[in-house]
């Protein structure tokens, strides 16, 4: 079979599925979308947990079994930590057959850790263990914090995706704390060869928080309005091809290659948040725009069936790269602060989380209280 989900991957770029449910991991549905789409990964956050929940009562009967004395942040983590495992040997075969360099499933540490590094070590811990499989990843949000944590867990061997990556700045951050864990582990005589990572860089946020800044530009100068449009839609793809141009940099040269040496995997860019949300703009633009090497792309299933159905598939992340410095060089002419629509971005982003995992145990608190009613009623 050779669909565009199969030529995407021959172009370098691992596809990813940015979901889980209890659902497609029993009927399924995930095996075969390994078998038949090139699918060599999973993630998860907050908020796909939060909707997964709050549909049906896939997730009863376990729930029914978790003693009503713990708390609802442990229940959930127990019901997570089950799907991701199940998740995780779906794609062992694919984490065998590529000797560690892909097949990962990604569970986030609670969102309210997002400022606390003892805290986020501590949790990433306990759900290491508790999911135990090789081809886990850790997600660790991308604040200064997170990358403290970062060069710890990475030392200690365990696999880590960094999210919430908007600014170059914060992206040589965790590439820094990814080198630095390796270098700690290897100095330690620990091997290295089959840690995982990447770096889970948002791209569709930053044109919709630019775009909007340059729609009302544009209504206050009109004579600036056609070089203010002609700008929309480009800052995100942009400020990507940057941090491409950073990942090539920093691993090349005399210090990654005495990590290679000892069987060292880069930590590949992982392009999220690639749902087109403005329908103007092609919606697999971010998917097509974002094609190389050692890339990976994570798509909701409404993206990837996208993709295969018109996806087109060439080398572009490293096409007119100085065309993006212009891009953003132009935007911080007509007053448009990258920086601090990515500051804002990750606020928001972080805040967004948090809010779902607090929803998320609400609902959970009450399907809880549900199920131990009428667990009552049928003693009675």
């Amino acid at each position: 079979m050779s669909t565009r989900l199969h030529a995407l991957h021959a172009a370098g770029q691992s596809l990813w599925l940015d979901y889980i449910d209890r659902v497609m991991l029993a009927n399924g549905d995930l095996a075969r979308r390994i078998a038949e789409d090139a699918l060599t990964g999973m993630t998860s956050n907050p908020t796909i947990f939060e909707k997964a929940l709050a549909e049906g009562a896939a997730y009863d009967a376990q729930l029914a079994t978790i003693d009503t004395a713990r708390s609802d942040r442990d229940a959930f983590f127990e019901l997570a930590a089950t799907d991701v495992q199940r998740a995780c040997d779906a794609f062992r075969g694919v984490y065998d057959a590529t000797n560690g360099a892909d097949g990962y499933v990604s569970l986030e540490v609670s969102p309210d850790l997002a400022r606390d590094a003892a805290g986020t070590v501590a949790e990433a811990h306990r759900l290491w263990a508790s999911v135990d499989r090789p081809n886990l990843m850790i997600k660790v949000p991308g604040t200064p914090e997170g990358a403290v944590a970062v060069r710890q867990l990475i030392a200690e061997g365990i696999n880590v995706n960094v999210t919430l990556l908007f600014a170059i700045e914060a992206h040589a951050r965790v590439i820094e704390a990814y080198l630095a864990g390796l270098e700690q582990r290897a100095a330690a005589g620990l091997p290295i060869d089959r840690i995982g990572s990447v770096a889970s860089f948002f791209i569709s946020r930053v044109d919709s928080a630019i775009d909007k800044q340059l729609a009302t530009l544009a209504a206050a100068q009109p004579d600036q309005a056609a070089v203010l449009s002609g700008l929309q839609g480009k800052a995100a793809i942009a400020n990507a091809k940057l941090a491409y141009r950073l990942f090539t940099a920093s691993f090349s040269g005399p210090r990654w290659d005495a990590l290679a040496s000892r069987g060292a995997r880069v930590q590949r860019p992982l392009w999220a948040s690639t749902s087109t949300k403005n329908p103007a703009y092609r919606d697999v633009t971010y998917v097509e725009e974002l094609i190389g090497t050692d890339t990976v792309n994570t798509l909701p299933p409404a993206t990837l069936e996208a993709f295969r159905d018109h996806g087109e598939v060439r080398q572009s992340v490293t096409e007119q790269v100085a065309d993006a410095e212009r891009v953003l060089a132009a935007l911080e002419a007509h007053g448009v602060s990258l920086q601090a629509v990515t500051d804002t971005l990750l606020v928001d982003g972080l805040a967004s989380f948090e809010q779902s995992f607090v929803t998320l145990l609400a609902g959970l608190a009450r399907k809880r209280a549900v199920l131990a009613a009428t667990a009552a009623a049928a003693t009675v």
